[in-house]
């Protein structure tokens, strides 16, 4: 499985309350709660992106509470992948769990640029920056995990009886 698209840079320690504030919670609608995401700390985040980009972060994205809100809207948003340097958690967990794959890689994290074009091969961990002419190797997905993010998440994986 491949995605491109094009980067967006957050900094360290992104909390789950900048990706989606808690004052927008009580909406029920995915579609109209994405449309909040990261406006805390991007007014337009979501005017800028487009379907299939990517988020591209430093140390502990998606620390804070436990709420899947945080994955859901940035999933809904259009992002196909977040590459950080490190996870939350139970950020990592709640995003597998949705379906939003996420890449731990360091190197892509540090030399990424706001606007670059960013290929992703899942399967081999391969993360190519085509503005860039470089690339970055993470972990490959373990083939369970893959089942999962292809399955749309874990309780559609279940279903299916994939895990």
């Amino acid at each position: 499985m491949e995605v491109k698209g094009f980067a967006h840079k957050f900094g360290d320690n992104v909390d789950t309350d900048v990706i989606i504030p808690a004052r927008y919670l009580n909406i029920a609608d995915v579609k109209a709660l994405s449309s909040h995401c990261m406006e805390d700390i991007d007014a337009d985040f979501t005017k800028k992106i487009k379907r299939n980009d990517i988020i591209t972060a430093g140390n502990n994205f998606g620390c804070g509470s436990s709420r899947e809100h945080a994955p859901l809207v940035i999933k809904e948003s259009g992002i196909s992948c977040i590459i950080a340097k490190s996870f939350a958690r139970i950020f990592y967990r709640n995003a597998i769990n949705i379906g939003l794959p996420i890449m731990e890689c360091a190197e892509a994290s540090q030399k990424i640029s706001p606007g670059d074009e960013i290929s992703i091969n899942f399967d081999t961990g391969t993360i190519y920056n085509i503005t860039g002419n470089e690339t970055y190797q993470a972990q490959p997905f373990p083939d369970f995990i893959k089942e999962i993010i292809s399955s749309g998440g874990l309780l559609n994986s279940i279903r299916k009886g994939k895990v």
